[in-house]
């Protein structure tokens, strides 16, 4: 039976019953799940304070689950990075561990890349996809389908449809990515992967697509982009309309991206604060496959 623990790294856990709703259903799934014993802590809107959050980090690390997955993201990572160690970190890799999750979960699966070349899983997390009541629409299967398939082993390829005009487009390189907001904050930082010739992913959550285009401006002007083979984007859900966008839509703000980058920029990967979400292997070596409108990410 593998192990799993679910912690808290970032935001405070506002609903505990969600969080029990998870572990009961993660264990009828077939994992050993642990609770870190400050999951549940509270301060301010963090799980605890700075200092009781990275406890929880290492002690994970320390232990070495088959599985480390977030409870939720939220906000609090940040402030940790500069005091993660992030070789004990990996050396939970090199045991077996997978890190599992997304949003400000980013930071750690980002800086974990920059400092040991170590990856980790962008996928569900416990309150959102595993901890939804009934009533709010439960488990989805696709999301849990493929992270026990991505955790078994099994998974060795996403498919998703993506807008006309990529047909036949191919390439190689290291998948990399997660949260766009959490990924332009590392920017400049130690913290920030110096990764070329790479396929990158995005998604975000309540950025209206103004704030979208500005982040992925940031990215064209720091040369980012440029040095990508292709460029992924998932779902920029959350957001609602201004009276003064007068037609600007999301559909704008990668057009105007687009004309501006050679970068390959496809749409549709079925990723971020939606459901259903895929598992991706943030760090590993992927091939990129482009028939029609059908995109296939294969490792």
């Amino acid at each position: 039976m593998p192990s799993l623990s679910l912690f808290s790294p970032a935001g405070v856990v506002p609903q505990p019953a969600a969080l029990t709703r998870a572990t009961r259903r993660l264990r009828a799934l077939g994992f050993d799940v642990q609770v870190d014993a400050d999951a549940r802590a509270r301060h301010q809107r963090f799980a605890g304070d700075d200092d009781t959050r990275l406890a929880a980090l290492h002690r994970v690390a320390l232990a070495a689950p088959s599985i480390a997955m977030a409870t939720r993201g939220g906000y609090g990572l940040t402030r940790l990075l500069d005091r993660i160690d992030w070789a004990l970190l990996a050396r939970s890799v090199e045991q077996g561990t997978r890190w599992v999750g997304h949003s400000d979960l980013t930071a750690l699966q980002l800086g974990l890349l920059a400092h040991t070349g170590a990856y980790s899983w962008a996928g569900p997390m416990a309150l959102d996809d595993f901890g939804r009541s009934d009533d709010t629409g439960g488990v989805d299967e696709v999301t849990r389908d493929c992270f026990l398939e991505a955790m078994s082993g099994e998974l060795e390829a996403v498919g998703f449809r993506t807008e006309a005009g990529h047909d036949g487009l191919q390439a190689s390189g290291r998948l990399w990515g997660g949260n766009l907001s959490m990924l332009c904050s590392l920017l400049g930082t130690p913290h920030w992967p110096q990764i070329k010739g790479g396929i990158l992913f995005l998604e975000d959550v309540n950025e209206h697509p103004y704030r979208v285009e500005r982040c992925l401006l940031q990215l064209h002007q720091a040369g980012v982009l440029a040095r990508q083979k292709a460029v992924l984007l998932g779902a920029f859900s959350g957001w609602k309309p201004s009276p003064l966008d007068r037609g600007y839509t999301l559909k704008t703000a990668v057009a105007q991206v687009r004309a501006i980058s050679p970068t390959p920029v496809l749409t549709g990967l079925p990723f971020g604060h939606v459901h259903p979400k895929v598992t991706l292997p943030v760090g590993r070596k992927v091939r990129l496959l482009v028939q029609g409108r059908e995109v296939l990410i294969g490792w």
